[in-house]
């Protein structure tokens, strides 16, 4: 790592993210690598693994969401997992390398003896040593929040999905002031957090510009920003929405790199339909924290050894955790 070429700002204007996306190719991609350069070692991958540990039957009607009543998709709704069941997968996913044990549940906001399952969860995750937690829940109250912080969790992901504008087009059962206050909920708990959102919704590019100023605004950047490409679901709203050019999600990921230096940029949802020629030119743009396993939530996922065979041909290794005490 080196000095960095630009300290981190929090006062991006629409407009300059939006000059950002405009860059040629070549030069973007140049200054994006040169940035993440200065703040991680550039042949290290953090790798997360993600179980859903409820799924089915959320009331939220995202339109991009197989586990929404309100689409037939065919996805039936599951009751929360034992918690037993919950750790011997969060030790297969250490045992293959995992450094971040995630888990997700398809609620509006948790009530509390679910809660009370989910923190010994993560209690449990945490016991087993050198891998962080994170859950994905929905709305959190601060009491919440707190609850899951003194568990342990050291991720709390909640993501913005798209701008304040087209937010409403996506999503109508909550506002995008929600999203906001469970973030602020989540920074008061002293748990780090996992914001981001998904890009081939239909948005603009200005859209796009729009989310990433609203995390590189944020008073603190979040520490892990997942870049999600829409994995279009038969049943779906979304479903049939033309497909976005694979260069302007490189791009997306380019611009999140430069407006949020120090934190791990995640590829996320969508891998099954990059080839690895692609993946390869995210890594480049910034990107370094892939979900490693063969489905995310209900979607598929690239399968565990195409993963290492990828990082082989591309000379990446894991990304370890930083010694704590």
């Amino acid at each position: 790592m080196t000095e960095s070429p630009e300290p981190l700002r929090h006062d991006w204007s629409e407009a300059e993210i939006a000059a950002l996306f405009a860059v040629p190719f070549n030069d973007l991609l140049y200054r994006a690598q040169t940035i993440h350069r200065a703040h991680f070692d550039p042949n290290r991958v953090q790798i997360s693994t993600l179980l859903g540990i409820k799924t089915g039957g959320c009331p939220e009607d995202c339109a991009y969401c197989p586990q929404s009543i309100h689409h037939a998709t065919g996805v039936a709704a599951e009751k929360l997992m034992e918690v037993a069941a919950v750790l011997a997968d969060a030790e297969r996913a250490k045992e293959a390398g995992a450094s971040r044990f995630c888990m997700g549940a398809a609620w509006r906001n948790p009530n509390q003896r679910d809660l009370d399952r989910v923190c010994e969860m993560v209690a449990g995750v945490k016991a087993l040593g050198d891998m962080e937690t994170c859950v994905t829940l929905g709305m959190l109250s601060a009491d919440q929040a707190q609850r899951l912080g003194d568990a342990g969790l050291d991720y709390y992901n909640h993501n913005l999905d798209t701008s304040p504008e087209f937010y409403g087009k996506i999503i109508t059962t909550r506002v995008y002031r929600d999203r906001l206050e469970t973030l602020g909920h989540v920074r008061e708990a002293g748990i780090n957090l996992c914001c981001g959102g998904i890009v081939g919704m239909g948005e603009s590019r200005d859209d796009r510009a729009a989310m990433l100023a609203t995390l590189a605004n944020l008073a603190e950047h979040p520490e892990s920003v997942p870049i999600n490409m829409l994995v279009q679901v038969a049943g779906t709203p979304l479903d049939g929405t033309a497909a976005l050019d694979p260069f302007e999600f490189v791009r997306t990921v380019a611009v999140a790199r430069i407006l949020m230096p120090a934190s791990v940029v995640r590829l996320s949802a969508g891998r099954m339909d990059m080839d690895d020629a692609v993946q390869a030119l995210c890594l480049f743009a910034g990107a370094n924290s892939i979900f490693c396993g063969e489905r995310l939530l209900t979607t598929p996922n690239p399968e565990a050894d195409h993963d290492r065979q990828l990082f082989r041909r591309l000379g990446l290794e894991p990304m370890k955790l930083a010694p704590t005490g």
